[in-house]
């Protein structure tokens, strides 16, 4: 079909599937879930959060494999059974009776079926389709991130009102397999066999290479501190409003517009990184979060939450497109899903470590304070380190290739 030709119903594919992928259903709806789950079990919100950490350190480790299966295998092999195993481990959490170790256990599981419903073999797939507009593609296609961020949450609020915590795990399990499989059965497919030097090897560095160069590690620092920091405050701003006086309604709102934000960043991230060198791009998605983190020091008022959850949505709403952008440029082509799933790793990792930092801070002082001004630390550190990357190596692969 002429339609499967054109690479930008692999954006669209990739856009179906992220709405419903690892982000929206395992950290910004949690925040939801959060309150009815520490009832639920009688334990505090420090030990609930344990669950996010868990969660996405097994995605992370779960990359790690995910980035090789799909460099091997292709991407529609990994992508599809990915899709039908994490709708079930979503469902299944309506089943955790015992405790809440058991539930977070469980939703360790759900963690390691994310690994394929992750950024990671949607980026390559559009990465590899595109180079002179590859960031748009890219920012265009990671923006079902922040669309899942605004409907996931609505849709668990409403089904948690409905039918209690259980039924809405349920209803999210066949919301995942709904929106993502068919799309992503039809349209998705992998990048075009072009990205090649004159000896017909792909071109770029192994694995091995990228990670013996200064800029890997950098990476490595530089999105671990840009996740951290919003996954941390997003995970928890609802109880962060709520123990000030602001409603539900309210600080569930401030959750739609994060991902609204996230939407923002997405396309003002790819717009920018077809024009505009990536560290300095990178650059202004560090500050932003920072203003944001700076008005949550400021009374909360209604007003000032939004604003704040907006700077944070805005921080967010770039890294992943700046890691399959800076990944094509720095590293190439040969290794990416293997690159990918090492930093994608380390990204998980901080998206787990955040909520868990912000719980642990709460719960030790009775403050969110202590660990807000410490993501204050790490992101200036990130923001020394972007400066420091140095010119691409890999410009314009797929043009020179033709």
């Amino acid at each position: 079909m002429a339609r499967n030709k054109n690479p930008w119903w692999v954006v669209f594919a990739a856009t179906m599937g992220l709405i419903v992928g690892n982000g929206p259903l395992l950290q910004f709806a949690y925040g939801v879930f959060l309150r009815p789950l520490s009832e639920e079990f009688g334990v505090d919100r420090a030990t609930m959060s344990t669950a996010v950490l868990v969660g996405f350190v097994a995605t992370g480790f779960s990359t790690l494999f995910v980035g090789r299966l799909v460099d091997r295998f292709g991407i529609r092999a990994v992508v599809l059974p990915a899709i039908t195993l994490f709708a079930l481990s979503i469902a299944a959490l309506s089943l955790s009776r015992a405790s809440a170790f058991f539930f977070i256990a469980m939703y360790g599981v759900a963690g390691i079926f994310a690994g394929g419903q992750t950024p990671l073999p949607y980026a390559k797939a559009v990465a590899g389709s595109f180079d002179k507009h590859r960031g748009l593609a890219l920012g265009i296609a990671m923006t079902g991130v922040g669309i899942g961020t605004i409907l996931i949450p609505q849709l668990a609020q409403y089904l948690i009102s409905n039918v209690g915590w259980r039924g809405a795990y349920v209803g999210l399990g066949i919301a995942v397999f709904v929106l993502a499989f068919p799309p992503v059965y039809l349209f998705l497919r992998d990048p075009i066999a072009a990205a090649k030097q004159h000896n017909g090897e792909v071109a770029g560095l192994t694995a091995r290479e990228a990670a013996r160069t200064p800029q890997f590690w950098s990476l490595a620092f530089i999105f671990f501190a840009l996740v951290c920091v919003p996954a941390g405050v997003i995970a928890h701003i609802v109880p962060i409003l709520t123990d000030q006086g602001i409603s539900p309604q309210v600080a569930t709102s401030a959750i739609s517009a994060a991902g609204l934000a996230l939407i923002i960043g997405r396309l003002v991230a790819g717009y920018m990184l077809d024009r505009i060198w990536a560290p300095y791009v990178t650059l202004f998605f560090i500050v932003i979060p920072l203003i944001g983190l700076g008005l949550l020091f400021l009374p909360i008022t209604p007003a000032v939450a939004v604003a704040a959850t907006i700077c944070v949505g805005l921080g967010l709403g770039a890294e992943v497109d700046l890691i399959a952008f800076m990944i094509a440029r720095y590293f190439g082509f040969r290794s990416f899903g293997e690159i990918y799933g090492y930093l994608f790793a380390v990204f998980t990792f901080g998206s787990g470590l955040g909520p868990f930092l912000m719980g642990v801070s709460f719960g030790k002082t009775g403050s969110y304070s202590t660990a807000i001004a410490g993501m204050v630390v790490g992101l200036l550190v990130a923001a020394c380190l972007v400066l420091l990357l140095g010119p691409y190596r890999y410009a314009n692969v797929l043009k020179q290739a033709h």
